[in-house]
């Protein structure tokens, strides 16, 4: 079956994996966009962009785990660790309100000693102060609060949801495939980040996907965590967009045997890829933070219908390289001058305005 077949085929049904991967490695690019756009379409016929102003807090940086791809976290005992305090967080979230902030996005490093009551206690004050949108913790870390307090995920979950959790990103996927993660990383593995997911979305907890990818992976390895996710959506519902970035490899472990990025058409490739294979997760988001806003601004145009956050505040891709930066009136331009209609979101993908004609 050739290429042109195989799109006509994705516009309608979910493929084999033989099958995108005949697309990844064969279909011309401007084909690839042409398909994607067109799933766009479909799911989001109004013309909408969405995105976000938030913040990602980065509770600590103290991390238990060695990730060759980090140049965020500090052993535990570094002269570099922190943990803020509670009052440092409550300034945070009251800069991000003032610039019109809906949300917090808080994540940290793995820190072997805070206890669960630590964390309760901090959301509980966040919803009682601040009645915001808390979308915090990624599975590596709610993995890593079940082997500290000898708990399961379920539990660790209904604890974290009754103090005001409202639902997780997706960080810490990178390549879903444990191939791969063994080399990269010794925080959870594959199953044990799907599984943390799909009890989540159980629960009511619904979440973000990620794929960071450009470590060395095959092309098999890429396909394989599309499918994975897929499948975990096709059996919950509870991924609410999907996320694809590229490897940030300065000051890390893997720049050695990777200093290059991968290409913006490298990028744009398997941003219109996610989109035609992961045709049940509703919103595909662009990283402008690691690609450019322009960039970004074609990623609308291979399957994309939102761009994110202006990120109010990173710290974990930037001091890898992703040194880009946007303002709310920078993301709104950007999306109107594509020709969609920029409406700003909470985390969870709900629209916080109407989308207004461009006259």
């Amino acid at each position: 079956m050739n290429v042109k077949e195989i799109l006509n085929r994705s516009e309608k049904e979910h493929l084999r994996s033989a099958d995108y991967r005949s697309l990844a490695e064969q279909a011309p690019l401007p084909n690839l966009q042409v398909t994607a756009d067109k799933i766009r379409q479909r799911l989001h016929p109004d013309n909408v962009v969405t995105y976000v102003v938030d913040r990602n807090i980065n509770y600590s940086n103290i991390c238990s785990a060695v990730c060759t791809f980090c140049a965020f976290y500090r052993m535990p005992g570094s002269s570099e660790g922190y943990v803020l305090t509670f009052q440092e967080i409550f300034q945070k979230v009251e800069e991000t309100l003032a610039l019109g902030g809906s949300g917090i996005l808080m994540q940290g490093g793995l820190h072997p000693s805070l206890p669960l009551e630590w964390y309760e206690r901090l959301l509980r004050e966040l919803k009682e102060r601040y009645a915001i949108y808390l979308h915090c913790f990624s599975p590596p870390e709610i993995y890593a609060f079940t082997q500290l307090f000898g708990l399961n995920t379920r539990e660790v979950l209904l604890r974290l949801k009754a103090a005001g959790l409202d639902s997780i990103p997706g960080g810490g996927a990178e390549i879903l495939v444990d191939e791969v993660r063994n080399k990269n990383t010794n925080k959870c593995n594959s199953s044990q980040w799907l599984e943390i997911m799909e009890v989540a979305h159980n629960l009511g907890l619904p979440s973000t996907a990620t794929m960071m990818f450009g470590l060395g992976e095959t092309i098999a390895h890429r396909i394989e965590h599309l499918e994975r996710l897929y499948e975990l959506q096709r059996r919950t519902g509870g991924f609410l967009a999907f996320i694809p970035w590229t490897l940030q490899p300065d000051n890390t472990k893997i720049s050695r045997k990777i200093p290059d990025r991968e290409s913006s058409q490298e990028y744009l490739r398997w941003l219109a890829l996610a989109r035609i294979c992961l045709t049940n997760i509703p919103n595909i988001q662009v990283s402008w933070l690691t690609q450019g806003v322009e960039v970004g601004r074609q990623g609308l145009h291979f399957g994309a219908n939102d761009m994110g956050s202006i990120m109010i505040e990173e710290n974990v891709i930037s001091p890898a390289g992703a040194h880009y930066r946007a303002t709310e009136e920078m993301l709104r331009e950007a999306i109107d001058a594509e020709g969609f209609h920029s409406v700003k979101r909470k985390a969870n993908y709900v629209r916080l305005e109407e989308a207004v004609e461009i006259g």
